[in-house]
């Protein structure tokens, strides 16, 4: 197992499902974890559990995140912070939601690397960072022009920060990972004329943990993952292979 030996990591979005499971898992391999999220309230579950200390702040409010993060001592980020929207096609779109999403999952990814890695980069000790993206960014999903674009763009936010970074010894990953069948998502995976033929797609025909697809995220985090960097890995049981 990878150990962290007490370095420091945030993951936002903490309080949910793989957000959560991340913080447990690098708990478990020595990592002092910041779990991070928009509500204390929220927090407190995983905080008690795990003995996270947690820290408060919106993604989408820039003053909100420099405030919260500038000067931080780090060596990871997980960027878990995501927000779903809407199924629709490009044709009936609500614009507004579609900014929200943009600016939740792409812009706010960008501003917590921004004010992060000036931290990685002032103690001059090296770090990883990981995104949480989709399977979404890789391949056309019906009704997921919103999610899919701004995935894609934080795949490219990846590529870019990992050139970019690379030089003070930090690097940038993203993860892409299939659908996981939480109540949030069962509303529409949970259909039998949605769920069914994206499993019958699927090499492997199942639904995701949570836990699957944090150890890939924990992995990339360690020093096992030295050498990887702008990459983004598919967590999809083989569904972007078709």
């Amino acid at each position: 197992m990878t150990d962290f030996d007490g370095r420091t990591i945030l993951v936002t979005g903490a309080a949910g499902g793989i957000g959560g499971a991340v913080v447990r898992q690098l708990t478990a391999a020595g990592a002092q974890v910041i779990a991070a999220g928009r509500e204390a309230a929220g927090l407190e579950a995983i905080a008690t559990e795990t003995g996270s200390r947690t820290v408060v702040f919106d993604v989408t409010e820039e003053g909100n995140v420099r405030d919260a993060l500038d000067g931080l001592d780090l060596y990871g980020v997980v960027n878990c912070a995501g927000f779903g929207g809407e199924i629709a096609t490009p044709m009936d779109t609500d614009i507004s939601v579609f900014d929200k999403v943009i600016s939740t999952n792409a812009r706010g990814a960008l501003l917590v690397t921004k004010y992060t890695s000036r931290s990685m980069i002032r103690l001059g000790r090296g770090g990883s960072i990981v995104n949480v993206s989709s399977q979404a960014s890789l391949v056309a999903l019906a009704g997921h022009i919103s999610y899919g674009s701004s995935k894609a763009a934080l795949d490219n936010i990846t590529r870019v920060s990992a050139l970019e970074l690379g030089r003070y010894d930090i690097r940038v990953n993203s993860v892409n990972p299939t659908v996981v069948m939480t109540p949030m998502s069962a509303w529409y995976w949970g259909r039998e004329d949605v769920g069914g033929p994206f499993l019958d797609a699927m090499p492997l025909h199942r639904w995701a943990t949570e836990d699957e697809i944090a150890a890939p995220i924990v992995f990339l985090l360690g020093d096992g993952a030295s050498m990887i960097s702008g990459v983004s890995l598919p967590i999809d049981g083989g569904f972007t292979c078709r």
